[in-house]
């Protein structure tokens, strides 16, 4: 499978799966901050890691992982519904922290910067 038909996949795979957990999912533990940032569909269509983004606390993020984890047959079955594949893949859900993690490396450059601020000529 070409590289751009793969990704098209994954965009189009990512795009369902926010509007179903955004619309649909009306499960409890999955917090309403949470957000799909990517999706990533195996060459041989059968499986899907979905990365989502939550924000909140550590319990919040099981919490919604949890949830997420015990729709995973729902999102799988609406996937095939919706997308025209040869497989319907298998559903799996990662926390992404790359948000997290770029927030934490603006926090501390900008220390840095207020550290060094005065040390300039």
């Amino acid at each position: 499978m070409s590289k751009h038909r793969l990704s098209r996949i994954n965009e189009e795979v990512k795009r369902v799966v926010s509007e179903i957990i955004r619309n649909e999912l009306k499960d409890p533990r999955i917090s309403s901050l949470c957000s799909v940032v990517a999706a990533e569909v195996t060459p041989d269509l059968k499986f899907a890691k979905i990365f989502i983004s939550i924000l909140g606390s550590e319990e919040e993020k099981k919490s919604t992982l949890t949830g997420l984890n015990s729709a995973a047959g729902y999102v799988r079955r609406e996937i095939g519904e919706r997308i025209n594949l040869r497989n319907n893949p298998e559903v799996h859900f990662e926390i992404d922290k790359s948000i997290e993690h770029g927030a934490r490396i603006l926090d501390i450059l900008s220390e840095i910067n207020k550290k060094d601020g005065g040390n300039e000529a």
